[in-house]
């Protein structure tokens, strides 16, 4: 589904406050329901140090580049870290390994994406995951999301929070976008990484506010090379298309059309038509994200350019302090 935009407004007309009421019951609910889960919910200890990269709210904040980072930090250090993940948008439920044969409608696309740099295991039972990863000889498990799926017992919990959207109205869904009551999801997190769009972005004092007393790692999501010459027609179906336009832009990009799909869109071949018929037009290349490029129908990805990210964060000391209780741990179990 697509945001709605009083989710992101607190306050005046914008922020629909007929609707909030007439959501809150609703929210009650769901709030009411995933604070039972976690707290009766007896989790499962893999025996290896697990980290889950999460969030509080529904919706894109940057998680699969955080969780591919840490993927790469451990295996360069020869500790064989591996993702773990549920395969949003895929039908196998698993435990299974992603192959190269896998496509999108098999796994989902992070579990592609994070396929690329280690081994990943895709699993609707994370507990079941996690036995199937240490059985093939993980040392380390990375889950992307997970904060509020209580199955795994976590060694380190990080949320990475949109440094633009905050935490939205600070209702929980259909109310708004959380997917639990703030403060719990806040006091089960180790650190926090704050994902702004641009080095220089200034964080809001409500925002701050929030989050103060918690581990707090400012961080971006950077451009791995430069944004490509000429007319540009980008489209995106993730959780906030507009963070992938704007960055574009930012980086010089000259777009001249986009359009945004729902998170996690199925493309088809019509779809991808169509996009190619309008750039045409407009006499522009197509250019999408990597999550994005891995649901083309194959036949319809070349001509199509993609703009890759990494994270970088501000203070990477910070982080490092966090892990290397982990690393000890892992590196022992190893010897």
């Amino acid at each position: 589904m697509r945001p709605p935009e009083f989710w992101n407004h607190k306050y005046g007309r914008d922020s629909a406050p007929m609707i909030r009421i007439l959501l809150s019951p609703f929210a009650w609910i769901y709030g009411w329901a995933a604070a039972r889960r976690i707290s009766t919910t007896k989790s499962y200890n893999a025996g290896v140090p697990v980290i889950c990269v999460g969030n509080a709210t529904l919706g894109g904040t940057g998680k699969t580049p955080v969780a591919i980072y840490l993927l790469q930090s451990f295996r360069r250090m020869g500790l064989n870290a591996v993702g773990l993940t549920r395969g949003y948008g895929g039908h196998e439920k698993g435990p299974i390994p992603v192959q190269k044969s896998h496509t999108a409608t098999d796994v989902g696309d992070e579990p592609l994406l994070l396929a690329r740099h280690a081994p990943v295991w895709v699993a609707a039972g994370r507990d079941d995951g996690a036995r199937a990863a240490v059985s093939h000889g993980a040392q380390i498990i990375i889950m992307d999301d997970g904060h509020q799926n209580p199955l795994l017992e976590k060694t380190l919990s990080i949320l990475v929070v949109d440094a633009e959207t905050g935490f939205g109205n600070g209702s929980v869904f259909p109310a708004g976008p959380l997917r639990e009551k703030l403060s719990h999801s806040l006091d089960r997190a180790d650190a926090i990484i704050l994902m702004k769009p641009a080095p220089d972005f200034e964080i809001d004092d409500d925002l701050a506010a929030q989050l103060k007393g918690k581990v707090v790692i400012p961080a971006y999501l950077k451009p791995v090379g430069e944004a490509p010459k000429g007319k540009l027609y980008a489209f995106a179906g993730i959780g906030r298309p507009n963070k992938f336009f704007d960055s574009l832009r930012r980086h010089g990009g000259d777009i001249v059309g986009e359009i945004p799909y729902k998170d996690h869109y199925k493309y088809k071949d019509g779809d991808i038509e169509e996009l190619f018929m309008l750039a045409g037009e407009l006499k522009a290349g197509l250019i999408t994200t990597e999550k994005d490029f891995v649901r083309l129908p194959k036949g319809y990805r070349k001509g199509v350019a993609v703009w890759p990210v990494k994270v970088q964060f501000e203070d990477e000391l910070t982080l490092r302090r966090l892990l290397h209780p982990i690393i000890e741990h892992a590196q022992k179990g190893h010897s």
